[in-house]
């Protein structure tokens, strides 16, 4: 009777035996969920006509309409275009301004924890708060910049309300904005580049310049890829600022996918299409980012 109390019990030995796959089963649940099974039904709605009658859905299966429809979008065309035009203008100019700041700050003595706070301030605001400051600032009657240009004897620009100045407004906002999450990520990495090398460079007679670009910077590279990576996917995905301040206008010269999408999926109610318009804007995103990784690839080559 002894010897049977101690042998092991089937159920502990399983536990034993499987613990890590049981650890992660409530993770692996929760991607199924809240991930795999909306992607699921986003591709079955994107083949889909829905309706709503008598507070029901009515499903369709249209593919070709759908699929005809996206060939005749052509606002959407322009949206990629305008969405492509923001991505790769923002993400270049916070980057450099990033990594020009991480470099500036961390040479810095006492003060750099003081600047670094004052810094991440734009970052920590609400998009809200931030679309309501800039659209004020870029007033053509009262904002600050046209009271500015005006003061010098200038005329007032319509930064908002012209068709060539709009997406060239918007991107200075997000620059502003975002430049110091790459600033903070850059910093870091910055930080971590050893004295040494510094110092014996600088012994050898280099300048401030060539430790910059010959030392710090393919040091710090794979920092700055993942810090690309990082932006140009949220850049892609722009939508609060451009709502705030433009929504789009004048005409489609600030139209981006993600709020050609608002439109399609809350203003026209268009369920399907609109699941189909997700699936192209996946594909150009992973087309974007294996475009940035193979780019990266050649700029790394010797």
């Amino acid at each position: 009777m002894n010897k049977s109390k101690h042998q092991p019990r089937p159920l502990a030995e399983f536990v034993d035996r499987n613990f890590h796959w049981l650890a992660l089963a409530p993770a692996c649940a929760v991607l199924v969920l809240l991930t795999i099974y909306p992607v699921i039904e986003m591709i079955a709605m994107a083949f889909s006509t829905i309706t709503f009658e008598r507070a029901s859905e009515v499903w369709k299966f249209t593919p070709v309409e759908n699929f005809r429809e996206f060939l005749s979008d052509d606002i959407f065309r322009v949206a990629l275009k305008n969405t492509l035009i923001f991505a790769v203008i923002s993400v270049l100019i916070e980057v450099c301004f990033g990594l020009g700041l991480a470099i500036l700050v961390s040479s810095i003595g006492k003060l750099k924890g003081i600047v670094r706070t004052v810094l991440i301030i734009p970052i920590l605001m609400p998009p809200v708060a931030i679309g309501s400051m800039w659209k004020l600032m870029y007033s053509l009657d009262f904002g600050v910049l046209n009271q500015a240009i005006t003061a010098v004897g200038f005329q007032p620009v319509n930064w908002l309300g012209s068709t060539s100045l709009a997406l060239l407004s918007v991107v200075i906002v997000d620059v502003w904005h975002w430049t110091p999450f790459v600033f903070l990520i850059l910093f870091a990495a910055v930080e971590a580049v050893p004295n040494d090398v510094i110092e014996a460079a600088r012994i050898d007679g280099a300048k401030n310049r060539s430790i910059i670009f010959r030392i710090i910077i393919p040091l710090i590279w794979p920092t700055i890829i993942v810090a690309l990576f990082f932006r140009a996917i949220l850049a892609f995905k722009v939508f609060d600022q451009i709502f705030l301040l433009t929504s789009g206008g004048p005409g489609t010269s600030t139209e981006v996918v993600s709020l050609h999408l608002y439109k399609v999926y809350f203003q026209q109610n268009e369920l399907g299409y609109g699941s189909m318009l997700s699936l192209a804007v996946i594909g150009a995103t992973i087309a974007f980012i294996w475009v940035g990784h193979r780019a990266s690839r050649f700029m790394r080559a010797p």
